[in-house]
This record gives C-alpha cells, sequence and structure tokens, in this order.
C-alpha cells in the first residue's frame, strides 16, 4: 500500500507517488462502471457518512453512488435538519457522529480547515469533499485523472486555470497535484482574483485570458464565486464575461489538441460559451464519469486498509502484498 494516511484532507504535501497510486486505483475502479451490475463487495457492512454543510450535486452524489457500488451503508446528514440548526458546534456534531462508529465520514464545510477539526475529534477516516476556500482533494483528482486519460501523463503539460482563483477550493488543489507530479500551471483572471500568494505556491499569474491560455495543453474554467465573495472585485458580470468567458477565439490560442475542463456547477455565458462547453475539446463530461471513480478508490483505499488493520477480512478485496492485486480483485469482484 502506498497511501499510508489516516485521512484525505488536501493534496497538499503529498507525494508524487501517493498521488499516482490513488489514480491508479481509480483507473482500476473505472470498469465497475461499466458493468451491467455496478457493485463489488469490497466494503459491504460498513457505513460512510456523507455529512455536507454546503449544497452539492456532483459531489455528494458521487459519493453516495461510489459507497454503494463498493456495497457500504451511506447516510446522507441533512445539516438543515440537524441539531447544528437549533446551535450544535461541528466538534460536538463529530462526537456524536463517532459515537456511532461510522466507518468513514465525508465532510464539505463553508469554513476552511473544518474537516482538520473533524479529523481530531473521530477515530475514523475523514475525506475532505471541499472546506471554504481552501482545498478540494476529490476534485482535483478526478480532474487529474481525467487529463492524464486524455494525455497519457501529467508532467510537461502547461495548464490554464481560469477565473475566480481567489475563491477556489479547486484551483488550490489542483495547483498542489499538478505541479507535484510535472506540470506548468498558470492561474489566469482579474488582478482582483488572482492573488501575488499563488507565485509563492508556484502558479504563473497572467491577467489577459488569451495569453494565459496560448499554447496551453489544458484549459481549466472555473465558475464565479459569489457566495464567498464580500466585496466587488470587478465591475459587472458583463465586464468579466467580455473579458474572460472562454470562447472560440480563445480556445484558438491554445495547443491543436487542448482539453478543456470544468468543475461545475457551469454559468455558461459568464465563464464559459456553450460552443465551448459543448464542443470537440470539452472532456467535462469526462470529469463527472471520473468522480465515481476516483471517489471510490478514497473509500477504498482508508476504509480497506482500515479493515485489514484492525483484522477484519475485506472478502474478495482483502490486503495483502503490495496492495496491487487486493485492488485488482476488489474490482473485478473474483
Amino acid at each position: 500500500m502506498l497511501f499510508e494516511r489516516p485521512h484525505l484532507l488536501g493534496l497538499e504535501g503529498l507525494s508524487a507517488e501517493e498521488l499516482t497510486f490513488l489514480l491508479d486505483t481509480a483507473e482500476s475502479f473505472k470498469e465497475v462502471s461499466e458493468r451491467e451490475i455496478k457493485k463489488v463487495p469490497a466494503l459491504r457492512g460498513r457505513t460512510v457518512v456523507n455529512l455536507f454543510y454546503e449544497p452539492s450535486t456532483r459531489t455528494r452524489t458521487s459519493f453516495e453512488i461510489a459507497a454503494k457500488r463498493l456495497s457500504a451503508d451511506t447516510v446522507n446528514l441533512n445539516v438543515q435538519a440537524s441539531s447544528t440548526s437549533k446551535g450544535e458546534t461541528l466538534s460536538d456534531t463529530a462526537r456524536n457522529l463517532a459515537a456511532m462508529r461510522p466507518d468513514a465520514i465525508v465532510v464539505r464545510h463553508p469554513s476552511s480547515g473544518a474537516p482538520d477539526l473533524l479529523a481530531r475529534h473521530v477515530d475514523c477516516p475523514i475525506i475532505n469533499g471541499g472546506d471554504g476556500s481552501h482545498e478540494h482533494p476529490t476534485q482535483a483528482l478526478l480532474d487529474l485523472l481525467t487529463i492524464r486519460e486524455h494525455k497519457g501523463q501529467i508532467g510537461g503539460l502547461t495548464v490554464a486555470i481560469v477565473g475566480d482563483l481567489l475563491h477556489s477550493r479547486v484551483a488550490r488543489s489542483n495547483l498542489h497535484g499538478l505541479r507535484t507530479l510535472g506540470a506548468r500551471v498558470r492561474f489566469v483572471g482579474p488582478p482582483t482574483l488572482v492573488s501575488p500568494f499563488f507565485a509563492d505556491l508556484g502558479a504563473e499569474l497572467v491577467h489577459d485570458l488569451h495569453e494565459g491560455v496560448r499554447d496551453a495543453d489544458v484549459i481549466m474554467m472555473l465558475r464565479i464565486q459569489r457566495e464567498r465573495m464580500t466585496g466587488r472585485y470587478f465591475s459587472s458580470l458583463d465586464e468579466y464575461s467580455r473579458l474572460y468567458c472562454l470562447s472560440a477565439d480563445a480556445v484558438a490560442k491554445a495547443k491543436r489538441d487542448v482539453i478543456i475542463l470544468h468543475p461545475g456547477p457551469m454559468n455558461r455565458g459568464v465563464e464559459i460559451s456553450s460552443t465551448v462547453a459543448d464542443g470537440p475539446y470539452s472532456v467535462i463530461m469526462d470529469q463527472v464519469t471520473n468522480g465515481v471513480a476516483v471517489r471510490m478508490a478514497t473509500l477504498y483505499v482508508l476504509v480497506g486498509r482500515r479493515r485489514s488493520e484492525t483484522g477484519d477480512s475485506l472478502g474478495p478485496g482483502a490486503e495483502g502484498g503490495d496492495g496491487s492485486a487486493p485492488l485488482q480483485r476488489a474490482a473485478t469482484g473474483e
């Protein structure tokens, strides 16, 4: 096993070997989703809690599907109807959940650092489903998997990430992952949304869209996160769209075999035109498909290893050796 961490809180600090192991594991699970019966017994009898304090469609749904395809039970906690609405703190919620002995908790929270707080209060794996403007590790992993599938490798590629970088947890996680795997990363957007701090993390900062995507192998578009903005970062959405909406003219500046990603939800006509979003360079639906495989891999690696450490057999996916054969057995159901 090449991933020995108890939680997945972010991609910052993960090695190239750890990232590659997670991507290879996710790739091994993709075949499960193509079957007529899309289920393997790898996590039978285990319980995964989805604790989402913010709205989510793709992340929450794909985690639930991933857990069910591994034969785990899932519990989706409705925070608005929980004791949180009565003033219960996150740490108290964590202690109460821990007392119910879940096998993993997936948490999305508007405050940066919330998953790390949970990890200090519970004795099960915590998976960060997005915390504030900090990180969104599984989204970045599915982006990395999509890029690797279409480009064959990540090292040596030029990746332009365009939009609201200041508030984007997706951009931060992708920057860490892409840089670790050897890619060149450009952050492209208005000066008010591209902090000079990002240069210290290894990003090239560009404020002109056409220059930012010039000769790029990959373009990743980000939405304007108005729910996180406390001030005016540009005069109007019309102005932003005029300067930073990805059009066919802008795409023409990139490599001829460029691929275009978007983590969703898309604001068509604001950060990306429908012609581009639905065009031949778009791999956005591949990202959605890969999201299930990445979340299956994350649950399998964290929960599955925990089972083997406690001596509880995984059955068809039991650990042994370097982990490669069990991964294959879990994915195939043999």
